[in-house]
């Protein structure tokens, strides 16, 4: 069985997408469009813009999200997921490439996403930090152990979690994950706390945006970060994706179940390459790879 898996923030580089522009009517319809729905020219920021305004949390998810989706519609006929998956803003383009939502309503959910977040980001200095080769539970127990608000917010694969709260609460989380013998424990160059609760400002605006959102039956299943599981019904897929800008992202636990429910390729589709490395350290006996663009 196939699994298609969409990247999250952190995977955009500038020329994102132009390959896809230039070649691809579709890729080039979908695109413009883009421009036209978020009101400003995305496309001039992702094909050649600097570095750092594709930086901005407002172009980054947008940006990324598109590359994925429109990436999806170039594949045509040979994109067939049994199943699908992202990695935080990724779960928009994989419900955008199951059926689920249609491209304008989801570009519209994720720019409001970005504009939330960008929002909460603003209420309250706080961050995130990568702390590496320690176990889950290990890394709970400090968090629920140091003063403040810090939380496991990203299980991307065994012995790789990423912390996630108020910037004193994360450094001083940091310094005992060191001293619990964690390999790294390095504060992330990220403007605020998501999949916290400091973002439940955001969690609320984007509630009330998807509520008004139409959802449709996925054509295959998602395996959503909230629950980790095969979800096939749409009013249960709207419920995890309002959960999931305070809840943490079950990178780990996703891909165990998607092996365990048959999953024997997973096809990364957008920019970078970090989901498959994720994969081949969740699950060894798959196969991970890039999506194929048509020649």
């Amino acid at each position: 069985m196939k699994a298609y898996i969409f990247p999250g923030q952190g995977a955009q580089f500038v020329g994102m997408g132009l390959d896809l522009y230039e070649n691809y009517p579709i890729a080039k319809e979908l695109f413009e469009q883009a421009n036209a729905i978020l009101g400003f020219p995305i496309t001039d920021i992702m094909f050649e813009g600097a570095a750092e305004d594709l930086k901005q949390t407002k172009v980054t998810q947008p940006a990324i999200f598109l590359h994925s989706v429109i990436l999806s519609k170039v594949l045509g006929d040979s994109f067939k997921p049994d199943m699908v998956a992202g990695h935080s803003l990724g779960e928009f383009s994989a419900l955008v490439a199951n059926g689920t939502l249609n491209f304008e309503d989801g570009l519209k959910l994720v720019s409001k996403r970005a504009l939330a977040m960008q929002k909460a980001c603003e209420l309250q200095p706080s961050t995130m930090a990568a702390v590496l080769g320690l176990d889950d539970a290990v890394v709970e127990k400090i968090c629920e152990e140091t003063p403040g608000t810090v939380v496991a917010a990203n299980y991307n694969c065994p012995g790789q979690l990423v912390i996630s709260g108020e910037v004193a609460a994360v450094e001083a989380a940091c310094e005992k994950m060191k001293e619990a013998g964690a390999r790294r424990a390095l504060v992330l160059p990220v403007g605020g706390a998501f999949h916290s609760p400091l973002m439940e400002p955001a969690r609320e605006e984007l509630a009330e945006a998807i509520e008004h959102t139409v959802f449709s039956a996925p054509q295959c299943p998602v395996y959503q970060n909230v629950t980790t599981v095969a979800v096939s019904d749409a009013t249960e897929v709207k419920k995890n994706l309002i959960l999931q800008l305070t809840a943490p992202v079950k990178w780990t636990q996703s891909v165990e179940n998607m092996v365990k429910d048959g999953a024997r390729e997973f096809i990364e589709v957008g920019p970078g390459k970090v989901l498959q490395g994720l994969v081949r350290k969740i699950a060894k006996d798959v196969e991970s790879r890039s999506a194929d663009i048509p020649k």
